[in-house]
């Protein structure tokens, strides 16, 4: 437990502090920019990047792995901003903790490998998509200066990191664009004109919404589908780490993690978050090993916040829609086109249908349990396909089965025999098939049925032992049957 402890904590400290401190400064722009996409104050997002930081450092399950405000969150808050105020989705953001926290002990972290590859990039499509439609209101028909702002911080982002490597690009554009603005001055909106940055810390209190099951109708839907983005975003991010890594992490006490930082953080006044795919990267590659990072990159963060704070509402806002954009631009898996092209058709329609719903929901929840249902459909449609042969025998008729055999394949199974034998020995081979449900098992039992109906003896024969436990469990078949 102490080595776990050392290597989780104080392996490398120098490394993983320059590692947080670079987080941290990467965190500013977008925990605002994910405020600005939700509706609510930026201390919202600031607030609760700090928090959950800093209580996923303790409880997760994923050193070195960065979690605050995402994007993905921000999207599906917004009608409950807009409609119902600030203080709904707090409430909302304590009942997605306790959800992960069930989902955490139901040991939800095993489901990740029902999640298909084709789900996980329309999932990371969409969200990029998303991210880029909402920053379109923040660009264009306000001035100008506007356009020459984010025209400039696109061009920073794309081109610096080519030659700095220790500084986030998306920092130094905020920094340069903005004491260009403050020294010159230009017709932009600023972070100021949507709400102020308070220098304080964080306090405890509860939300004002009503304890009844009005309220509880109106965030149940908005906190489910958080507590499931957040899940899907959270648990794919840790597996990209695990692989930059060559390390294991426990997705279930991840999923716990984020509950518990999520249940935390809504009583301190910042909205849901999750894992954060692209400061994680920046993480890692920086150098960061164990928890201190992501400790260090929250405890930063709150120190930037109350020292800088007088600054930070004078940050343009077209440099923070340009940042956004290389966002979603970066989140977007443009290899996604090739593997629509190579990929099996039914798979690159998964991937599709999973973008299309997600932009029509403006639901990423809703996009993945679609996704999956269609691959589930594909899947079942795939292995349904079972062989059915005759061979005629001196003594014998025998019948041969080759395939899965459940639901979806027993009516094109029992089409391919021909029930035209009478008074003769006929043997059911099911030496290369399998039985998996009491669908396939009653299927069994009509096809012996009919056959003897016309005075046949019938003997089902070569089960496996699975296939033999679940006959003999549901079947009305007796012994005499079975051979």
């Amino acid at each position: 437990m102490i080595e776990k402890l050392k290597r989780e904590w104080l392996d490398a400290p120098g490394a993983n502090i320059m590692a947080g401190i670079v987080v941290a400064l990467a965190l500013i722009p977008e925990a605002i920019a994910f405020s600005i996409i939700a509706g609510v104050d930026p201390m919202v997002g600031l607030y609760a990047s700090f928090l959950i930081s800093v209580i996923i450092s303790f409880v997760g399950g994923r050193p070195a792995m960065i979690s605050g405000a995402t994007g993905a969150i921000a999207l599906l808050i917004v009608p409950l901003v807009s409609e119902y105020g600030v203080d709904y989705l707090l409430a909302a953001t304590i009942l997605m903790g306790i959800i992960q926290l069930i989902l955490g002990f139901l040991k939800v972290g095993k489901l990740m490998k029902f999640i298909p590859n084709s789900v996980m990039i329309g999932f990371v499509n969409a969200l990029g998509i998303m991210i880029f439609m909402s920053q379109i209101e923040h660009i264009f028909g306000i001035s100008i200066d506007t356009y020459v702002y984010v025209i400039v911080t696109l061009l920073i982002v794309y081109i610096v990191p080519r030659f700095i490597k220790k500084l986030p690009a998306p920092l130094i554009a905020l920094f340069v664009l903005t004491a260009i603005y403050i020294f010159l001055g230009s017709e932009v909106r600023t972070v100021g004109d949507l709400g102020n940055i308070e220098r304080s810390l964080p306090s405890f209190f509860i939300p004002n919404v009503p304890f009844n099951m009005e309220t509880l109708q109106i965030i149940l839907p908005y906190s489910l589908s958080m507590a499931v983005v957040g899940l899907v975003e959270s648990l794919l991010t840790a597996k990209i780490v695990d692989n930059a890594t060559d390390t294991y992490s426990s997705k279930n006490r991840e999923s716990r993690g984020q509950g518990i930082a999520n249940f935390i953080t809504g009583f301190f006044g910042g909205m849901g978050g999750c894992a954060m795919i692209g400061q994680s990267v920046i993480n890692v590659k920086s150098g960061a090993t164990t928890r201190l990072s992501s400790l260090t990159a929250g405890v930063v963060l709150i120190f930037l916040i109350i020292v800088l704070g007088n600054w930070v509402v004078q940050i343009p806002m077209p440099i923070l829609a340009g940042i956004m954009v290389m966002v979603s631009i970066g989140t977007f898996d443009w290899g996604s086109f090739r593997y629509l092209a190579k990929a099996p058709r039914t798979d690159a329609f998964v991937m599709v249908v999973t973008v299309a719903v997600v932009l029509f929901t403006h639901n990423l929840a809703i996009g993945v349990v679609v996704g999956v249902l269609f691959s589930a459909i594909f899947f079942a449609t795939k292995i349904s396909k079972v062989v059915v042969t005759f061979k005629s025998l001196n003594v014998r008729n025998v019948v041969r089965f080759q395939g899965q055999i459940f639901f979806a394949s027993i009516d094109t199974m029992i089409d391919q025999i021909e029930f035209k034998e009478y008074d003769k020995a006929i043997e059911l081979d099911f030496s290369q098939a399998h039985l998996w449900d009491d669908s396939a098992v009653d299927a069994i039992d009509t096809i012996v049925r009919k056959f003897e109906e016309k005075g046949n003896t019938v003997h089902v024969s070569q089960l496996n032992a699975d296939s033999r436990k679940i006959v003999k469990e549901l079947s009305r078949l007796n012994e005499q049957h079975l051979t």
